[in-house]
């Protein structure tokens, strides 16, 4: 049964931030690609403040997943290089800990690439 309650959790939160995203689209004159950018460097404000953390905690793969977990991945990944190895950490750290998670978005994109066929739209 907690298992059923983690994945409403999941499914709630996720949903919510897909609910936004789907109203700036809808109610603003934002772009689509400014949306995405906002939502991931609201994910590094709120991961640098320390306030993504509890809602990874509650929601687990409903907030780590979107566009925010990456933007929290990469704060995190921050603030982790910058304790161990001082300022380079900062240039260094959000890419160390986002490495795995780019490279699998770069295969896929690459596998989908190959399997489609382009064609112009009308």
């Amino acid at each position: 049964m907690e298992i059923v309650i983690q994945f409403c959790k999941a499914f709630a939160v996720g949903g919510l931030l897909c609910l936004i995203g789907q109203v700036l689209i809808d109610r603003t004159k934002l772009t689509p690609a400014r949306i995405l950018t906002s939502y991931v460097v609201a994910g590094v404000i709120l991961g640098a403040l320390g306030l993504y953390e509890p809602l990874l905690d509650f929601a687990g793969a409903g907030a780590s997943v979107p566009l925010t977990g990456f933007g929290n991945l990469l704060a995190r990944g921050v603030r982790q290089a910058v304790a161990q190895k001082g300022v380079i950490g900062a240039f260094t750290g959000g890419l160390e800990a986002a490495s795995g998670g780019i490279s699998a978005a770069v295969f896929f994109a690459l596998l989908a690439a190959l399997m489609g066929k382009p064609r112009e739209k009308k």
